[in-house]
């Protein structure tokens, strides 16, 4: 079985160079890697070069058109009988594609994701932002689960993989952004093919360095949820609300604070004890104070920020465009 490990790349030298670091180290090794500059202005060329001797490797630069199409640039020159796609921000652990291979062997996927995990060199903040997006009390603890919230698994682009079977009948990503990699998976779903978790192929995801910077990829993945709605209407689920439901939460309990204090202290309770639960959970999970501290500013960052994109073109996508 061969793989062909696709990473698309944008102005991040340092981050491919620890990906690919961490890919001499496979137990399994009949794989290629094929890096995508998506045209770049500080390109990693010499750096992708300084791995000739270790890896099969390959270089390519295109302009810039986003991940999406940069991954199908990418399986057009793909030899692999599976093509594995990882975002350039992730450690890949010596024994991924050991653990993909034999999982493919004994139980055969069409398409295939993994989970993600917080490596112990990442920062407090880092560490914080990856429970976050993992947490039961933010997410709903369903990424890296065998099914998502419209009741099947979607693959998520830092780490999916689908056989060269799939791109020939499917095709690639028609979305460049904004829910390319959910849109991509409900197509493969349609077209009969087996898609399911690899639950030991996980990754270290290293997501954002700042909160300032998780904010903005957050409040991108709230407007990308509509974004796929716009495609596949019922893919909408109640789920998908929470965040809004949470921020508009938060705004009220504001509102009552200042304006009318009969009420608050109710609301402050509520609002109390979910700080509480998401301190405690993270301290259990994480085995540090400072970590679970910052996962409460982290947890509402994701919420809230994934709560106002998810609004704002909800309203201008949904609402607006069925007035008009």
């Amino acid at each position: 079985m061969f793989f062909s490990i696709i990473i698309p790349l944008y102005n991040r030298p340092q981050e491919i160079e620890e990906l690919l670091n961490t890919l001499t180290e496979q137990s399994y090794t009949a794989f290629e890697v094929l890096v995508i500059e998506d045209g770049s202005t500080l390109d990693a060329k010499d750096i992708v070069a300084s791995f000739q001797s270790k890896l099969d490797i390959h270089y390519y630069f295109k302009p810039n058109e986003g991940q999406g199409f940069a991954r199908n640039y990418g399986f057009e020159r793909a030899k692999g009988d599976y093509f594995i796609i990882f975002d350039s921000d992730c450690l890949i652990p010596e024994d991924y594609l050991e653990n993909v291979k034999n999982h493919l062997y004994n139980e055969p996927l069409d398409a295939f994701g993994g989970p993600d995990a917080a490596h112990p060199s990442f920062t407090p903040i880092q560490r914080a932002i990856s429970y976050a997006m993992t947490s039961v009390f933010t997410t709903g603890g369903i990424r890296g689960k065998a099914k998502n919230a419209g009741g099947q698994f979607h693959p998520r682009s830092f780490n999916m993989g689908l056989s060269k079977k799939v791109w020939e009948k499917v095709g690639g990503f028609i979305l460049t952004r904004l829910g390319e990699d959910i849109e991509y998976s409900i197509r493969i779903h349609q077209a009969g093919f087996k898609i399911g978790l690899i639950p030991n192929a996980f990754v270290y995801h290293k997501r954002r360095t700042s909160f300032k910077q998780f904010w903005k990829q957050l409040h991108f993945f709230g407007r990308a949820r509509i974004n796929i709605t716009t495609f596949f209407p019922k893919t909408l689920k109640l789920v998908h609300f929470f965040p809004a439901v949470f921020t508009l939460f938060l705004i009220i309990t504001l509102l009552a604070n200042l304006f009318f204090e009969v009420l608050a202290p109710t609301f402050n309770f509520f609002l109390s004890i979910y700080i509480l639960l998401i301190f405690f959970d993270s301290w259990s999970k994480n085995k540090s104070a400072k970590v679970a501290f910052l996962s409460i500013f982290a947890s509402f960052i994701q919420l809230t920020a994934y709560g106002f994109g998810f609004m704002q073109d909800f309203w201008k996508k949904l609402i607006l465009k069925n007035k008009l």
